[in-house]
């Protein structure tokens, strides 16, 4: 492969971190993500065939290394459901020059797999919770799963050294905004990084309404009251989260506002779906097809020069100048392209 290459997009954006779906699938209905009555038993998801095999993952990825990409993140769906999943993370993880290897996972599945996972070489995990009430969690994940099988999880992969662990929250109001204070109360002192994201318009199966999104400043607002918090600079220019940390040293959390206060500007993130699409934007409508690429026989320095080709075209900033002629138009579901 080529020597590598720092690309920079037409805002001049390197591209540093690669989310990787490895399936569009999932064990959970998330209202916000999957509603079950669109993702239901007649929904045709994608065919073995058609995804991407670990080692066309593994191609891709070091393409995308050789671009300046240090951090890879594994998403879905649900990653944890793809088969074998711990033996992509161990082919990943020989990748040079990869600073971060982590997985996204709603942690249904994580204390099954926790141990595997850090044995194959991933290095930390991000779980999706949305509240702590059983009611409100099983509602959303529209399934029925507990809380404590996600609590377990977290558990498990804390022990086997998963860790720094984050915490990911969606926010719809009038759904889960009663456990805003809750969850920071549980996993404050844990050593774990609480999230708490916006409310997006991802996808057109989710019914988003701008009046459902609670902002990140009235989150903040909410917990301060009850735990006095002070702002802590980023760790790295592109980190999506505003940091926060409470004053009496009870650790940290973060807001995510893609909504209300967006962060375009510093995006240095490209996608991959689960069929080797390559997206430059969550809220993309189309995307690059590096599967036909890599299946036709194209070289790595092919390979290397089509995505740099791609990223350096790129003008994404959908979130900055989000408004009706952009809501109106189709977007990739967030099942399909990853969170």
């Amino acid at each position: 492969m080529k020597i590598p290459v720092t690309v920079g997009d037409r805002l001049g954006r390197p591209v540093r971190d690669l989310r990787i779906s490895v399936t569009d699938r999932c064990n959970f209905r998330c209202t916000y993500c999957m509603p079950k009555e669109i993702f239901n038993r007649q929904y045709e998801f994608l065919s073995r065939d058609l995804l991407l095999t670990f080692e066309e993952i593994t191609r891709i990825a070091r393409a995308f290394v050789a671009h300046g990409v240090r951090k890879l993140r594994l998403t879905g769906g649900e990653p944890l459901m793809r088969k074998g999943v711990e033996e992509l993370v161990a082919m990943l993880s020989q990748i040079p020059d990869v600073l971060d290897l982590t997985m996204t996972t709603n942690g249904a599945m994580l204390s099954r797999k926790a141990g595997a996972l850090k044995d194959a070489g991933l290095h930390r995990v991000t779980v999706s919770l949305d509240s702590l009430d059983d009611e409100v969690f099983t509602a959303m994940n529209d399934v029925g799963f507990p809380v404590q099988g996600v609590l377990d999880g977290i558990g498990v992969a804390a022990e086997v050294g998963l860790t720094p662990i984050k915490i990911n929250m969606v926010v719809k109001r009038g759904v889960n905004d009663s456990s805003i204070v809750d969850m920071a109360r549980h996993f404050r002192g844990t050593g774990h990084i609480l999230r708490f994201i916006e409310y997006m318009d991802v996808g057109t199966t989710n019914g988003w309404r701008l009046d459902e999104v609670v902002p990140a400043g009235e989150i903040v607002q909410l917990i301060g009251f009850e735990f006095p918090l002070e702002p802590v600079g980023r760790n790295y220019r592109g980190e999506v989260a505003e940091r926060w940390r409470y004053r009496d040293g009870g650790g940290e959390i973060g807001v995510i506002s893609s909504v209300t206060q967006p962060f375009c500007g510093d995006c240095s993130r490209a996608r991959l779906s689960a069929d080797g699409s390559l997206y430059t934007c969550l809220f993309a409508t189309t995307g690059t097809d590096l599967r036909a690429l890599v299946r036709s026989g194209a070289s790595d320095d092919e390979l290397f020069d089509a995505i740099g080709r791609v990223w350096s075209g790129r003008t994404d900033r959908y979130s900055e100048i989000r408004a009706d002629a952009t809501l109106s138009k189709p977007k990739v579901e967030m099942s399909y392209i990853g969170g």
